[in-house]
Parts: C-alpha cells; sequence; structure tokens
C-alpha cells in the first residue's frame, strides 16, 4: 500500500504549485538546455549535454514524487483537537532514561518548517505515539533495539 502523506492545506497548495511549475516552465527550460547542449557537438563528450539530461532526469523523478504524494496524500482540515497526537500536531517527547525533551510537528516531511523538526506518521515512532496523550509511554522497535517514549505534551501549531 503506498504512504499516505498528512499534508495541511498549505503545504497541499505549495506541492501543486511545484507540480505545475516543473510540469510546464521548468520542463521548458530544461528542454532547451538540452537542445542548445547539443548543439556543441558530439554527446559522448559533452559536459553541457550530460548536465543539462541529468537535471532532466532529477525533475521528472520530482514530479512523478509529488504525483503519487498528491494522488495518495490525506490533507488536514484544521479539525485536530490537539489532545491527542495525531497528523497536524505539535508532540513534546521525553526518552525513557534521558532528560531531553524533544519537540516535533507530526506529519509529512512536506511540512518541514523552520521551526519544528517533523516526525513522519509511517515512521516507527510515529506510528506508535499516534493516538497517544500527555504522560503515555510508548515501546517501539528502533533500528538496533526497542525503544521507548514518553508524549510529554501535545497541541496545536503556533
Amino acid at each position: 500500500m503506498a504512504e499516505q502523506p498528512h499534508l495541511s492545506p498549505e503545504a497541499h497548495v505549495r506541492l501543486k504549485a511545484e507540480l505545475e511549475e516543473r510540469t510546464t516552465s521548468r520542463r521548458r527550460e530544461l528542454s532547451l538546455a538540452i537542445e542548445r547542449a547539443r548543439e556543441y557537438g558530439d554527446i559522448k563528450e559533452n559536459a553541457d549535454y550530460d548536465a543539462a539530461k541529468n537535471e532532466h532526469g532529477l525533475n521528472e523523478a520530482r514530479i512523478r514524487q509529488l504525483e503519487q504524494m498528491l494522488k495518495n496524500a490525506v490533507v488536514m482540515d484544521g479539525s485536530t483537537s490537539g489532545d491527542v497526537v495525531e497528523a497536524g500536531t505539535v508532540v513534546d517527547l521525553r526518552y525513557v532514561g534521558d532528560d531531553d525533551l524533544l519537540t516535533y510537528l507530526v506529519g509529512s516531511i512536506e511540512e518541514r518548517s523552520e521551526k519544528y523538526d517533523v516526525l513522519s506518521t509511517n515512521s516507527p515512532i510515529g506510528m506508535a505515539i499516534i493516538g497517544k496523550g500527555p504522560g503515555d509511554t510508548v515501546t517501539y522497535q528502533g533500528p538496533k533495539r526497542e525503544m521507548s517514549v514518553t508524549v510529554v505534551a501535545v497541541r496545536l501549531p503556533d
């Protein structure tokens, strides 16, 4: 089953705009760059041609990624209560045996911001804390061992 990214309405609009730009003007720019590079002669030893083709490939890969993400996206409607961990909430976590408090925005990596690190709802820790509230401790399988984390606080983003 394909991953269902949880997106805010703002991120959804931003990603749709990025897709539109990449499938129209960016595609045209890259096609022209490839065409110009071909004019330099033999494409076997043409660094400009190789660079333009590589950039074109990266653009097409991002287009496919955006199309898949937008097709499967769950757009959060803002009805999140902020009482339990769910996509669109900010959560404060403390690993058992550690005093440091870690704060994350729960959702898709596409929600990245300067204010919060993002915790994916599809990550092992994200799946373990969904639906939990302040004071709940959960255990999940980390890359090398089992980890336990306590939900300290849950709130809506500022």
